[in-house]
């Protein structure tokens, strides 16, 4: 029987403090704490709207080499290791798989992702394709993908090779467990040891900006207000004790 890994999941609380932060702000404040680029390129947001947060399960593909994979899809399923990463979904995971960008295999399908909902996961990062798009788009999972394709996971030229294993998404490296926000404008990998610290700035950034864009909208110049000028700085420092006073009422 094939055992494979599970991942340390984070504290709820991190994962709750991050929600509300969004991919852009989560990248540059990481670029900040000394990680250059931490989005995961050349994938298309395939849920408009959908904003995710969560730990990542990871898949790793590799190219089939016939004396290593020799099955059909479905001579026996419970070898099949994009089954068993499934397994493992708790509420809230993201299944993040390194698919290397081939575009003529779906990792996963309509069946598989059903599983991953009911189980309580949330979203998929994948560089490469998964199929059965028209249905699988009705689950409301958050879906940042390369493709979309009619062929199953190994009608060509990779297989499932790994779970919960590191793995190069797109040449960024995932750590399983590793944290990951995702929107409109992308996916972002959060290393779990810079996650609290993260949702320290962030929080930071997210109430300035706020206040910036209310100014901003209100006719207030950029040069004052983004980023805040030690004039606009005193006035936000004004605002947020007023707000802290409203919410003491």
């Amino acid at each position: 029987m094939i055992q494979t890994p599970d991942i340390q999941r984070p504290p709820k609380e991190l994962i709750e403090g991050l929600e509300s932060i969004g991919s852009a702000t989560a990248a540059g404040e990481l670029f900040r704490l000394g990680i250059r680029d931490p989005h995961i390129r050349g994938l298309t947001a395939r849920s408009p709207g959908s904003s995710v947060v969560g730990p990542a399960l990871t898949l790793q593909f590799m190219p089939k080499r016939e004396d290593v994979y020799v099955q059909g899809e479905y001579v026996d399923p419970e070898t099949q290791l994009h089954r068993h990463v499934l397994y493992h979904t708790q509420p809230g995971d993201i299944v993040v798989v390194d698919a290397r960008g081939h575009l003529g295999s779906g990792v996963f399908g309509d069946m598989m992702l059903t599983f991953f909902k009911g189980r309580g996961g949330i979203g998929a990062v994948i560089d490469g394709c998964i199929r059965d798009f028209p249905k699988v788009q009705r689950l409301g999972l958050g879906l940042w993908l390369r493709g979309v394709t009619p062929n199953f996971h190994t009608q060509t030229d990779i297989f499932p090779f790994a779970v919960n294993a590191p793995i190069a998404c797109n040449n960024v490296l995932v750590m399983p467990g590793d944290i990951i926000v995702a929107d409109d404008d992308g996916a972002v990998v959060v290393p779990i040891k810079l996650a609290p610290e993260l949702m320290k700035r962030a929080s930071e950034h997210r109430d300035w900006e706020d206040f910036s864009r209310m100014k901003l909208f209100e006719g207030g110049h950029l040069r004052k207000y983004y980023p805040l000028s030690p004039e606009g700085q005193a006035e936000y420092e004004a605002w947020r004790g007023e707000q802290g006073k409203q919410g003491a009422h």
